[in-house]
């Protein structure tokens, strides 16, 4: 039987191919590839090895199986690049690497990405084939330091701890590229968010500390833990990381000089949960062979015990054998809890809850030289229900605070406000581009300060004065931007402005690959008309977001600034 079955490895494992050829029971071929993350790879290919050396086959159709091992960051590149849209932080599609039939991720989080950026993408998910817990992961003595294991320690432990210790190093990887680390963003920013009501500025406190000690790749962040158990190196070393119980059992199997505590807070951060997913573009054939595929390894005792091998759990969190748990270890871990208020929050894993994370971090660790324009005309007096009737400019600019209040020292910001005379072209200078270690005052200062004072705001001459204005002092290394804040009544292509036309024209002429310029629209309210300004936006990048609640205006603010990519040459 093993004579009719190929397999071919390539690159130490990282490509296998499984196929069934010249039986005598089938013909033919169909065809099924694979992309599985790396800790599971083996695994799968085990088990879809065994099942063709049994002869499978779709009505009398031999199959043929080539599983991959590719991290879901760049298997999600792909997929975007496939349906036009990219994913927060998940960078350019790698060279090489193509759409599979198959996706084994290591997180249903990376499916909630994809589909609220492409909801026409009808990707079907067969359900988990595994389970690894995220955990918080701090080096045995920092964990006995803490208290543990005779204090149970809680996120709003670590927090302060991350908060307002002077020796406490946390760490992550980029959670825009990691779906463990977006788990411990999203389960500690939740906290912080709770605790922010009794000790302001704790979120803020929280994402500049964990940028502090970002990685690339989980590898770079192991590598920043403690390599003796001397104070020195101890204080050198990161003294809390969020990662998947797997990576601790890794770390620790490796008998390291000092090992890892995994502490397991309630209530439970997002897991690794290793979903099945079928890509839409399947013929019948192809469909089919993937679902009997799923259903060999989820009932096939073999896989079970190759997910112990490899330290992951089976999908309901229960422990199969060969699994080693790390000491204190749940036997079983239960599905998290839904999401209710403060810590609970984490567990609320849709597309919202993640966007409004990743944005939040990336206004945080991406560098940019960014010029905010805010609308100060009369429309923006509108009362807004949801706001207790705080007006449309009183919503916009709790938002911009809140929003200032993430901006790192080393972000250069200016502000600008426009309106019917309010100055040369309908716009004034209020701050002038500038690091916030020396303007941050002045921006605050003079946010607190804008009211509605005029009619028609000129709002396309404004637009793209301020381009010229960003580009006249472009700087490499950051993103470059244009924020406008507008609730678009009585604005564009009226009296006193330029014409849409014109204005098109003048930023196709103005822009340069060499020194390029985004122009972010955050519309408030129904009255914005989001057409002229998204052909504004795709002559210069960017992009247009509207709040049409204008309570809403926060979390549309940090989308928007999500949007920013780092292409600053």
């Amino acid at each position: 039987m093993l004579a009719t079955l190929a397999v071919v490895a390539v690159v130490a494992g990282a490509r296998i191919a499984v196929g069934q050829l010249g039986g005598a029971e089938c013909s033919g071929q169909v065809r099924l590839s694979v992309a599985a993350a790396p800790e599971i790879a083996t695994a799968v290919q085990q088990s879809a090895a065994e099942w063709v050396a049994g002869k499978a086959d779709i009505e009398g159709t031999c199959v043929a199986i080539d599983v991959r091992a590719a991290d879901p960051a760049d298997v999600a590149a792909v997929l975007g690049a496939q349906q036009k849209v990219s994913l927060t932080g998940a960078g350019a599609p790698r060279s090489g690497l193509t759409p599979p039939d198959v996706w084994i991720s290591d997180s249903r989080t990376w499916l909630q990405r994809l589909r609220a950026a492409a909801p026409q993408f009808a990707i079907t998910d067969e359900g988990s084939l595994a389970m690894s817990p995220v955990v918080m992961a701090l080096p045995d003595p920092v964990a006995e330091d803490l208290g543990w294991p005779e204090k149970k320690l809680g996120y709003a432990d670590l927090v302060a701890q991350i908060t307002t210790s002077t020796n406490f190093r946390a760490g992550t990887v980029d959670p825009a590229r990691d779906a463990a680390a977006l788990s411990g963003l999203l389960v500690l920013s939740g906290t912080a968010t709770t605790l922010d009501q009794r000790r302001p500025g704790t979120s803020n406190g929280l994402l500049r500390a964990l940028a502090t000690d970002t990685s690339v790749l989980r590898d770079d962040l192991m590598a920043q833990l403690p390599q003796g158990d001397d104070d020195g190196s101890l204080a050198a070393g990161l003294s809390l990381a969020a990662m998947s119980e797997r990576d601790v059992v890794t770390y620790n199997a490796g008998k390291p000089t000092v090992a890892l505590t995994a502490l397991y807070p309630e209530p439970a951060a997002v897991p690794l949960d290793y979903p099945f997913a079928v890509m839409p573009q399947l013929d019948r054939s192809q469909a089919e062979a993937a679902h009997q595929l799923y259903e060999t390894l989820t009932k096939g005792s073999g896989f079970r015990g190759a997910l112990g091998a490899a330290g992951l759990r089976l999908p309901d969190g229960g422990t199969p054998g060969g699994f080693v748990a790390p000491d204190g270890a749940p036997k079983r871990i239960g599905p998290s809890p839904a999401a209710g208020s403060g810590e609970a929050a984490a567990s609320a894993t849709d597309g919202a809850t993640i966007d409004r994370a990743l944005a939040g971090w990336s206004a945080v660790v991406a560098p940019a030289r960014i010029l905010a324009i805010v609308d100060a005309s009369n429309s923006m007096r509108t009362p807004v229900p949801t706001a207790r009737n705080a007006t449309r400019m009183q919503v916009t600019l709790a938002a911009a605070r809140s929003g200032l209040g993430l901006f790192s020292d080393d972000w250069q910001v200016g502000l600008w406000l426009f309106a019917a005379g309010a100055g040369p072209g309908n716009h004034r200078e209020l701050v002038s581009i500038g690091p916030l270690t020396d303007k941050r005052d002045d921006v605050a200062g003079a946010l607190s300060g804008i009211k509605p004072e005029g009619g028609d705001a000129g709002l396309y001459r404004t637009i793209l004065d301020g381009y010229r204005e960003v580009q006249d002092g472009w700087q490499a290394g950051r993103v470059n931007s244009v924020l406008v804040m507008t609730d678009g009544a009585d604005a564009g292509d009226k009296a006193g402005d330029i014409k849409l036309d014109q204005t098109l024209a003048q930023l196709e002429a103005a822009k340069s690959t060499d020194k390029p310029v985004q122009v972010i629209v955050v519309g408030v309210g129904d009255a914005v008309d989001e057409g002229p300004l998204e052909r504004i936006t795709k002559v210069t990048g960017g992009g247009v977001f509207i709040a049409e609640d204008p309570a809403q205006i926060g979390a549309v603010f940090l989308q928007a600034l999500s949007l920013r990519t780092t292409a600053t040459r």
